[in-house]
């Protein structure tokens, strides 16, 4: 740590607390040259994690928001909320494990397209026609004809 009042880059720790909301830590200083004492606060850098949505734009990871679209396509199915956390913790280790910190919001979207495809049909169908943007009556009529196709 360098002092701030003669730029000596040696001292010596005199003392150390964490702060009262436990988010940084206070550290006394003694300056090896000059002999003043002086603070430094250290703090944990918190970069968010990203999502790259269709338009380009980029908005923070947001687990609620993801929970929430779930919920919606499982209203009234015989779907559990403990499939559902592990659906969104998936997804969430996920985004974690991305070296860039950033996902694109359609790779979200396919990850939670497959999972509901093996928990719930109905489900699925309901989760797609929000994120697939159905143009017409034809492509959703595809999409379950798919999963007919699938089933026999």
């Amino acid at each position: 740590m360098k002092c701030p009042y003669c730029g000596f880059l040696k001292d010596r720790v005199v003392d150390s607390r964490e702060s009262r909301t436990g988010d940084s830590i206070r550290r006394r200083r003694h300056c090896l040259n000059c002999g003043r004492r002086f603070t430094s606060y250290e703090r944990i850098d918190d970069i968010p994690y990203m999502v790259v949505k269709k338009n380009g734009g980029r908005e923070r990871f947001d687990r609620s928001k993801i929970m929430g679209g779930l919920l919606k396509a499982c209203e009234k199915r015989p779907v559990g909320m403990t499939q559902l956390e592990k659906i969104v913790d998936k997804v969430e280790a996920t985004v974690q494990e991305n070296p860039e910190r950033e996902l694109e919001s359609t790779a979200i979207g396919k990850m939670l397209l497959s999972e509901l495809l093996r928990l719930d049909k109905v489900a699925y169908l309901r989760f797609a026609s929000v994120y697939l943007a159905f143009e017409d009556v034809g492509e959703f009529m595809t999409v379950i004809n798919d999963l007919f196709e699938k089933k026999q």
